[in-house]
Order: C-alpha cells, then structure tokens, then sequence
C-alpha cells in the first residue's frame, strides 16, 4: 500500500510539474509571439480615454502589448520628455499645453495633429441668457460665484484663472477643481433642474452630443482660437519601434469620429477598451491608412 501511494503521490506530482510547466511554456511563448510593450501615457479626458485606447486596440491587433499610465496633463509631458512613456496622442496646441511643450520641446518629438477643430472656452446651457464672459461678473449670483473646472493640472484650467484675471472676475467668481467627471454630473444636475451653470469645457466631448450647449464669447481670445490634438513620442522611439512610430505618425481621425466613441463609453458598465476593439473591428478602412496596409 505504501508503494502504491507513492507511486500515486509520484504520478500527482508529475502532473503538476507538467501542468506547472505548460502554463510557464504558455507565458513564454506568449512573450515570445509579442513584438514587445509599447507605454501610452494620457490624461483622463473623456477624448483622450477614447484615442488613447482606439491606438491600443490598434498596437494590440499587430502583436503588441500596451500599457496605459493614466498621468496629469505635466506629468504626462515629462513622461515622454525622460523616456519613461514611448508616446501619447493627448497633447492639446497650441495654446492649452503650451508651457508644457515649451520646456520639454528639445526633449521629445512632435508628429503634429491626429485632430483638428478643437476648442477651449466656458460652456453653459444653451437655455441660459449668458452669451459673454465679460456678463459674469454681474451675473454672478446666477451660478452662485463659481465656476465648475476640471483637475488642478490641466492647462484649461490654467487658461481659466487668466480669464478671471483679464475679466477682472477675481473677486466675483470663483474657479472650483474637480474632474471631468465631476463637471459632467454637475452640469447634468444642473440641466435636469433647468439651473444655470459654467463649468470649463471643451470639443471634442460627448456632452455637445448629449446637451444643448453653447460657449460663452471670449472677446479678448484668452482661449485662443481653435486648437489641434497632437500625437508626440520620445526620442528614439523611431529607431526602436519603426512600426508602433509609423502607426503612431499616421493616426489621425476626426471629431466625429471620436465623438462615437466617447458616446460608446457613457453608456452605464461600458468598457472604454471594449468600445474601442469595437471600433476599430468596425472601421477597418479607417485603421488601414493608420497601420500603412490601405
């Protein structure tokens, strides 16, 4: 019986080292058959979170591994600028990142817009009588003195407190951080109770789509005119990843475009990398002239 139970224990063990063994094969192989990791930094823009994943889904399809870091909008920057980060498709100039690009400029490589038609400014309901930043500061009490902004980091926010400064709204309003989510649910409250509301916006959102909204007129262009999204990566990436550079220099799409897929990730339970396997399967014309095989 002894003999038995060692031969049993004997035979057990054996299978497990096999199994044992088929998984570590599995992981290897798995690592072998990747082309390597590619590190993706964005901000959690609701617009970044949909381009940051559609080119993951894109990477992936070729054999890749991707890696998103979720970063604000400095530290994201500095990401690319050191090398920790391969590339991000976040990058809003001119005018919104602008401080950011000028001190890691010489450090990094700009491959120009993946989007045009953007744009920066304070959005209200359309039913509200406010049309003009420079109303704020006698309309004040219509939105209880503040404005709804997003994270202290951004370079919307930035611009924002210049508005204050050039409208002379510092004693009047007051700029409130949060998030892009915060503000989203703010305005909605806001909208579902036919309230006034300024909170710091900009296009492309998936909220122009689900409200009627409209932005205040900023006569003195603190905002800017119309800005571009830009796709950047760190030096060297080029010689070391020809192909995720290509893919890279060749995304470019339009709002329209992005907007279905922001709309894709409101929807309640949605994942976000999900919704943009989805798209890019449905797409395929599209992600041909990315990936260079149109």
């Amino acid at each position: 019986m002894k003999t038995f139970n060692a031969m049993s224990r004997a035979v057990r063990y054996g299978s497990l080292m096999m199994v044992a063994g088929m998984g570590l094969s599995g992981v290897a192989q798995a690592q072998e058959d990747s082309k390597g990791t590619v590190t993706l930094a964005y901000v959690e823009w609701a617009s970044e979170v949909a381009s940051t994943n559609v080119v993951r889904a894109v990477l992936e399809d070729m054999g890749y591994e991707v890696d998103m870091a979720s970063l604000s909008a400095a530290a994201m920057w500095q990401s690319v600028a050191s090398g920790d980060t391969d590339g991000m498709v976040a990058a809003w100039l001119p005018t919104t990142h602008a401080n950011y690009l000028e001190r890691t400029q010489d450090q990094l490589v700009d491959l120009g817009p993946n989007l045009v038609g953007t744009k920066l400014g304070l959005v209200v309901p359309a039913y509200t009588e406010l049309s003009s930043i420079e109303q704020l500061d006698d309309k004040a009490e219509m939105i209880d003195g503040e404005i709804i902004g997003i994270d202290p980091g951004a370079g919307l926010m930035g611009l924002t407190e210049e508005v204050l400064t050039e409208y002379e709204l510092e004693d009047s309003i007051d700029l409130k951080s949060s998030s892009g989510a915060t503000m989203t649910a703010a305005l909605e409250t806001a909208i579902e109770n036919e309230q006034d509301i300024v909170v710091t916006g900009w296009t492309p959102h998936w909220m122009f789509a689900r409200w009627d909204l409209k932005y205040l007129d900023d006569p003195k262009k603190v905002y800017g005119g119309a800005e571009e999204i830009h796709t950047v990566v760190r030096e060297g990436l080029e010689e070391d990843m020809p192909e995720v550079y290509a893919v890279l220099d060749n995304f470019e799409w339009t709002p329209e475009q992005m907007g279905e897929v922001m709309l894709m990730n409101q929807e309640e339970g949605s994942d976000p990398y999900a919704n943009a396997q989805q798209w890019v399967e449905e797409n395929q014309d599209v992600v041909a002239e990315w990936t260079g095989e149109s």
